[in-house]
């Protein structure tokens, strides 16, 4: 028998505090510190990374050598402490060059990226989790609300978080800890922020990386609440300080994703209880102070942290986690509007400030909708022309403005086919009926023939592909124009898309009803429209093997919006494209995917 393979060594990792624009400092302890002991996969930068003196003495020098070629970076570097007076000059023009979602960094010269705003990524196995900036009025270097409710959304996802990355300590990190043996500035509260206390709690990852304080502190581990693994924070002083306190940490962490479970279990014996146990809630951030205008995801996830009750009057703010997906896990608890027309505009690249406070402080620089569907105002519409107006207004209706044509790949009597905006897969197809209307269940019975023939060509088209083809529609009391969406999966995953159905229906607590149990496909669409009511809400799924699952939604149900495509995104491993916007491709990427899909389309195409 052939031995197993060797495990791969756990990926070798360098930290770093506030390097103050001191690069050839640090990059000379890197390299010394790589030679003798390495070699490192990759060094991590927390607190300012920026001279605190700016233009003066030629004090950014350090930065402009690396930026212009002059010197090296060593080893792969990320930082976040994106201040200082220098800053936004020094990274203007990797701000400006930047396109899309960079969860991983923008490089801003060879090795040295830049992590901006929050997100999270994977480093050599690793999950890390960031906030750059810091806590302030808002503006340059500091964080905002965006970057701060895209990580409370993020902590809600599944996976066990390795770093997380923030320049200032979390407030409070300190208690239940031993403080008899700590320098002051450990238990001095300047350079603390509850925000980042917050955060910690809710992300809970395995370890906690800060700067800004100016002392090394190790602290000893925590456990979580609702989590098996401990937390160890480390917080680290500045390059080259005077009290030669430690400005540079190695590690080694196993990635969780490939421990075992008594591995992730373990408790070292000098573990506390956590030191968050009660966190009070912070004040928001100044009134939500924005990332600069340049950032195209700043609102890639946000919650509104105005404690304000569901139940007050029109004026309480929306939950982003609803608006944004549909769902929110606070259910009844949560201290937010729960709106699904809110969901239908938010999914139609309405801004959500728009949404929440009737206004948007980005102006025309905001890349997002400012207005209901492109209405105006209700009494301002004539009764008779409503039908017109909804649909001249609509993202789906041929006929309007706003209809991206160039995503169409085919036309026929009753239903067209478009490439997705926002694909999970290159060939994530829309089946879109061409008149207005909210559901293919609530079209005409002879539409049926016609989506048969583009199913039917589809199934084709994917096979001689080796893929299998799965379909699903999801449909709200508020929905508009239907869409049932079409994604291709390999055919060895094929027989895996049921079960992983019915396990995330089981996460959410409810089980599918099986319309066709012997996946016959004749009548089954029949039998589901006649299971389903115009007015209800429902999701359904159609698998490869032709059996179709349906779910009727309770009007008090909080179904999420996105849930078929973030089911599948989990099958394909691809947790990262869950959210469309993620996804987004310019609009000459998106016309050069149209022409790839036709050309291999056309033999099969009914409209042909």
């Amino acid at each position: 028998m052939a031995a197993a393979p060797p495990t791969p060594a756990p990926p070798r990792i360098l930290l770093a505090g506030d390097a103050h624009g001191r690069l050839h400092q640090l990059f000379k302890r890197v390299k010394s510190v790589n030679q003798s002991t390495g070699p490192f996969h990759a060094l991590l930068c927390v607190g300012q990374f920026f001279s605190p003196e700016g233009d003066a003495e030629g004090a950014p020098g350090d930065v402009t050598d690396y930026l212009e070629g002059r010197a090296a970076v060593p080893i792969p570097t990320y930082f976040t402490g994106d201040y200082g007076p220098a800053a936004p000059r020094l990274l203007s023009k990797a701000a400006a060059a930047a396109r899309g979602f960079a969860p991983g960094g923008i490089e801003i010269c060879p090795n040295l990226f830049w992590l901006r705003g929050s997100n999270r990524f994977t480093l050599h196995g690793l999950s890390v989790v960031y906030l750059s900036g810091k806590k302030g009025p808002g503006g340059p270097g500091c964080y905002s609300q965006d970057d701060v409710d895209a990580l409370r959304a993020l902590a809600e996802e599944p996976g066990i978080v390795d770093l997380f990355l923030t320049n200032e300590w979390p407030t409070g990190v300190v208690n239940g800890a031993d403080t008899s043996n700590v320098p002051n500035q450990v238990l001095d509260p300047l350079g603390c922020d509850p925000v980042v206390a917050e955060l910690a709690a809710e992300i809970k990852p395995r370890y906690h990386i800060a700067g800004t304080k100016g002392v090394f502190y190790s602290r000893e581990p925590y456990v979580n609440d609702s989590a098996a693994h401990v937390t160890r924070f480390i917080g680290l002083a500045n390059v080259g300080n005077k009290e030669k306190q430690k400005f540079i940490h190695a590690i080694s962490p196993t990635p969780a994703s490939t421990m075992s479970s008594a591995d992730i279990h373990a408790k070292p014996p000098n573990t506390t209880l956590s030191p968050y146990a009660a966190p009070a809630k912070s004040v928001p951030i100044e009134e939500a102070p924005k990332r600069p205008a340049d950032n195209t995801d700043a609102q890639y996830w946000r919650y509104d942290v105005k404690r304000q009750r569901q139940g007050e009057a029109e004026g309480a703010r929306l939950c982003f986690k609803f608006t944004s997906s549909g769902s929110c896990p606070r259910g009844s608890k949560c201290h937010y509007r729960h709106d699904e027309e809110a969901v239908e505009h938010y999914q139609r690249n309405v801004c959500f400030d728009f949404l929440n406070k009737g206004k948007c402080e980005r102006g025309p620089e905001c890349k997002f909708a400012h207005s209901l569907s492109g209405e105006t105002s209700v009494r301002d519409a004539r009764p008779h022309s409503e039908r017109r107006r909804v649909e001249s207004s609509c993202w789906f209706c041929l006929s309007s403005p706003d209809v991206e044509s160039h995503l169409v790949v085919s036309i026929g009597e009753a239903y067209y086919c478009a490439l997705a905006k926002g694909p999970l897969v290159p060939d994530h197809v829309l089946m879109i009926p061409v008149e207005h209307c909210p559901s293919t269940l609530m079209m005409p019975s002879e539409a049926e023939v016609e989506l048969g023939r583009y199913k039917n060509a589809l199934f084709k088209y994917f096979e001689k592909q080796g893929k299998a083809a799965v379909f699903f529609e999801w449909v709200s009391q508020n929905s508009r124009h239907a869409n049932l969406q079409v994604v291709p999966v390999p055919f060895p995953k094929s027989d895996a898309v049921n079960k992983i159905f019915h396990l995330a229906a089981k996460r959410l607590g409810f089980e599918f009803s099986v319309v066709n149990p012997d996946g016959g496909a004749k009548g089954a669409r029949e039998s589901l429209r006649s299971q389903s009511e115009s007015k209800s809400s429902l999701f359904y799924v159609e698998l490869p093997e032709g059996k179709i699952l349906l779910h009727m939604i309770d009007s008090n149900e909080k179904f999420p919006a996105q849930f078929g495509r973030e089911v599948l995104a989990g099958l394909l491993s691809m947790a990262d494209r869950a959210d469309w916007r993620n996804c987004k491709l310019s609009k000459e990427e998106e016309s050069q995917m149209v022409d790839d899909f036709k050309q291999g389309f056309r033999e099969f195409d009914p409209a042909e």
